[in-house]
């Protein structure tokens, strides 16, 4: 398990050099933090499209992973303007957020800056959709956290 914890410790801070990460702690286990996100994105009206259980995988092929699910949600008024403008954008959507154990037991919401997601691609990062993208990032994670 000290090897697992530390493996995934060490994937997310190679991420975190090339992305920009915003991860905030929660008081909360790992499932009840991500029933409050499912919660928060579909009292927000976007949709979500998958709740990955990267645990319960790993489980399935007898090896562990401390708690980690990902939820992957959008809104076709966000998404769409982004793609508009680079279709490419689409590897990069829906957007994700990554609720997991950290390292010392404590849970973390983690997720990419949308002008980080987009760094590459010919999108207007001055565009207000990327804002929009970021508030809602922001706002989500900060109700699932309270």
């Amino acid at each position: 398990m000290r090897t697992t914890t530390l493996a995934v410790a060490i994937a997310i801070c190679a991420t975190a050099a090339s992305a920009d990460l915003v991860s905030k702690p929660s008081g909360k286990s790992v499932i009840e933090t991500m029933d409050a996100l499912e919660a928060a994105v579909t009292g927000a009206g976007a949709t979500v499209f998958a709740r990955v259980d990267h645990a319960a995988g790993a489980a399935s092929v007898d090896m562990e992973l401390p708690d980690a699910q990902l939820l992957i949600f959008g809104n076709p008024a966000l998404g769409t303007p982004v793609m508009q403008m680079d279709g490419r954008a689409g590897l990069q959507l829906p957007l994700r957020v990554l609720v997991h154990e950290g390292a010392d037991g404590s849970t973390m919401i983690s997720y990419e800056d949308a002008a980080s997601l987009m760094d590459g691609l010919t999108v207007d990062m001055d565009a207000e959709v990327i804002g929009k993208m970021n508030g809602a990032l922001g706002m989500l994670t900060d109700k699932a956290i309270e």
